[in-house]
């Protein structure tokens, strides 16, 4: 005997799996695809000031950031770098000032955590500037706003296309320019405190000049004109010759002022400190027997100038000692 058959079974176990399948997908988490293009370069992290030592370093967004400084390397993977004011990420051209090489980097975290260096390279930027592991160096560092296809190979982990090398004029001129300025200054976002109780120095205007009173012309009184035959007979004594005035004595000899000894041949010298007081920078100089030169809106007060560096040293040990901690030894600009 044959059993009925029930059509319908078939198609509510459909309709039973369908719905079973969509709730089951849409219970699924969803993995968000990972940024790509300029979005992956945000959220841009600025941060809040913080210090090091006794020098406080402000984070800012400075679009035309241009600085010179030193340069230490550090480790890593990837054409990276540390930097203490930039943005996070932002992106730096780095030109070492001795051989004009300059590579872009991809600056994504802080330091390097002393005050005397500016930048810190990781192990491949470093690799690519050409300075070894642990060497230190001289750079200048400028922000750049660089193309897509840039920084898509520095997120990555590659290397971006080296730019031109810097010209040897441009090179003097960032030498000179680190050479001015003082070593532990955040360049350029905080400006150079006044030093501790030294007031500003006071400029005063020039004295100004009595003005001479000008001259009037006296006419000649005229004598009137008396007739031989009315002028009288008596005769009028002559007056006594006047004595001569006395010559004024001669001004004591001023005694000749020593002469200076000639400096020692050299281009080496210790710079000590920069001030933007001319009054507080020559204060310096007299204690530790230094001279003062204008550097732009400062006063820079130096040792020297010495044959070489191992004579500049003991220069070195009595600024230091003097309390200027951040003195150091320069060759000739």
């Amino acid at each position: 005997m044959r059993l009925p058959v029930n059509h319908a079974l078939p198609l509510a176990a459909l309709i039973l799996l369908g719905s079973g399948g969509a709730l089951a997908a849409s219970r699924t988490p969803q993995v968000a695809a990972p940024a790509t293009g300029p979005a992956a370069d945000y959220p841009v992290v600025v941060g809040e000031p913080f210090t090091i030592g006794s020098t406080v370093w402000t984070p800012t967004d400075q679009l035309n950031y241009d600085a010179v400084g030193g340069v230490i390397t550090g480790e890593g993977t990837g054409v990276t770098a540390a930097h203490k004011t930039l943005p996070l990420p932002s992106y730096a051209e780095v030109t070492a000032l001795d051989t004009g090489r300059t590579i872009l980097v991809r600056i994504e975290r802080r330091g390097p955590m002393v005050n005397d260096a500016l930048i810190e390279l990781s192990a491949d930027a470093s690799a690519q500037i050409g300075l070894a592991p642990g060497s230190r160096a001289q750079v200048r560092v400028r922000r750049v706003n660089p193309p897509e296809q840039e920084r898509a190979l520095l997120r990555a982990g590659g290397r971006a296309p080296e730019r031109m090398e810097t010209p040897e004029g441009l090179l003097k001129v960032l030498r000179r320019k680190l050479a001015d300025q003082s070593p532990l200054v955040p360049p350029p976002s905080t400006p150079p405190a006044m030093p501790a109780g030294e007031p500003p120095a006071m400029v005063k205007a020039p004295a100004a000049k009595p003005v001479a009173a000008p001259k009037v012309a006296r006419p000649a009184s005229v004598a009137p004109t008396v007739p031989p035959a009315a002028r009288p007979s008596q005769t009028v004594p002559p007056s006594p010759p006047k004595a001569p005035a006395p010559k004024p004595a001669a001004p004591a000899a001023k005694p000749k002022p020593e002469a200076a000894k000639p400096a020692e041949k050299g281009s080496t010298y210790v710079q000590v400190a920069a001030f933007s007081s001319e009054s507080s920078a020559r204060k310096v100089a007299a204690q530790l027997g230094g001279s003062v030169s204008p550097a732009g809106k400062f006063w820079r007060v130096r040792l020297g100038p010495y044959a070489n560096r191992a004579k500049a040293a003991p220069a070195l040990e009595k600024a230091k000692g003097a309390g200027y901690r951040d003195a150091r030894i320069l060759g000739a600009d």
